[in-house]
């Protein structure tokens, strides 16, 4: 990993219960010992290496502890097949045996995209390990695709519309032949460019463009891994989740983690996201629904049978509740930023996630 590892940024491979995961950590820092740690876990189609800048900029305060971690199934971490039918669940039970094998007290957890949901999910696990919470464009609690309203009303009852069969096959072809270039627009550089950011706002630095674009090459494909398996449905858009792989892991037939509002234990939350979000929106590019609804996925029955998903609404909803039953949130909305607000605006993100974890610290680190 050494190419892809930023100055100042080592990696060390933990055996745990239930498999060998890749963490992320400053050099000259012990990732394992007592007391509290600032563990964050990346999105979909991503490693922990997009975590490294916000790792060094965390660590140079002396405040924190940061550790990030590889999921199954990217980076470094072992390759164990994923079982859908569990929801995120095996991401979740990935997180408390590593922060068992470490020796951690409590975990701060930052997620970002498909990884806030495991982290949510992980709060309804294990609440009295979870220091605090932030939200990096969150997935909503609802899953992604085949529901609507900000109740998370699901729309079929097979998860029509979610799952593997929502994947375009042309990118899961790039990422498993490794491409690199961005000659096509469904080449992970492209993606990267066009929806992870809003266009124009990647760093400067073509390195650490590369960088990212190794963490999206080290994602598994296949059915245990991304997109996952699918079955034929009578509804529209003609496909429903199977029970293998990643993106079955977020249908509504098996995610949905609104239950943090009734939790014994209520820690606060940060959600930071950016207006320019066009993967995680109320009109986002990836849901079957709005694309039906845009002329670009043919036969779309109309919204009053398939609407798309409101996703931010859905998040706002929920957090709404929680805060009405004891807990706490604070939104932090980025103007023109998109999916990465970590990436696009590093030093606002730092800021405000600082500002969460300082509130949130013991006396003695504050």
């Amino acid at each position: 990993m050494a190419d892809v590892l930023l100055p100042g940024v080592t990696a060390t491979r933990v055996p745990t219960a239930r498999l060998v995961q890749n963490v992320l950590h400053p050099e000259g820092t012990d990732p394992a010992g007592p007391g509290e740690a600032v563990l964050f876990v990346h999105g979909n189609v991503s490693s922990a290496l997009f975590w490294q800048p916000t790792l060094r900029t965390l660590h140079e305060t002396g405040r924190h502890r940061v550790l990030a971690v590889d999921l199954r199934g990217y980076g470094d971490t072992d390759p164990l097949p994923i079982d859908a039918g569990r929801g995120v669940r095996d991401w979740s039970d990935d997180l408390a045996a590593l922060v068992d094998a470490l020796g951690l007290d409590r975990v701060h957890l930052v997620g970002w995209s498909m990884g806030a949901g495991v982290v949510l999910q992980h709060l309804l696990d294990a609440p009295s390990r979870v220091a605090s919470v932030t939200l990096v464009a969150p997935v909503s609690p609802f899953g992604f695709g085949g529901t609507a309203g900000p109740e998370g009303r699901r729309l079929g009852g097979d998860g029509a519309g979610s799952g593997g069969g929502a994947a375009n096959p042309e990118f899961v072809a790039a990422l498993a032949a490794g491409d690199t270039s961005d000659a096509a627009p469904t080449s992970p550089r492209s993606i990267l460019r066009a929806f992870y950011v809003a266009p124009g706002s990647l760093p400067l630095d073509p390195a650490l463009e590369d960088v990212f674009v190794a963490a999206m090459l080290s994602t598994r494909t296949g059915e245990d891994h991304y997109p996952g398996d699918a079955v034929p449905s009578d509804t529209w858009p003609g496909t429903a989740p199977g029970r293998r792989g990643v993106l079955n892991t977020m249908a509504p037939t098996v995610f949905d983690v609104s239950g943090i509002v009734d939790s014994p234990v209520r820690p606060p939350v940060l959600w930071v996201r950016g207006d320019a979000d066009a993967i995680v929106s109320d009109t986002s590019a990836f849901d079957l629904a709005f694309l039906g609804q845009l002329g670009a996925v043919p036969g779309w029955p109309g919204a009053e049978v398939c609407p798309p998903q409101p996703m931010v609404a859905q998040t706002r909803a929920v957090l709404d509740r929680y805060a009405a039953a004891g807990g706490a949130y604070r939104e932090v909305v980025l103007p023109g930023v998109g999916h990465s607000p970590h990436v696009e605006r590093p030093q606002e993100f730092a800021v405000a996630l600082l500002e969460h974890l300082d509130a949130t610290a013991p006396a003695d680190l504050a």
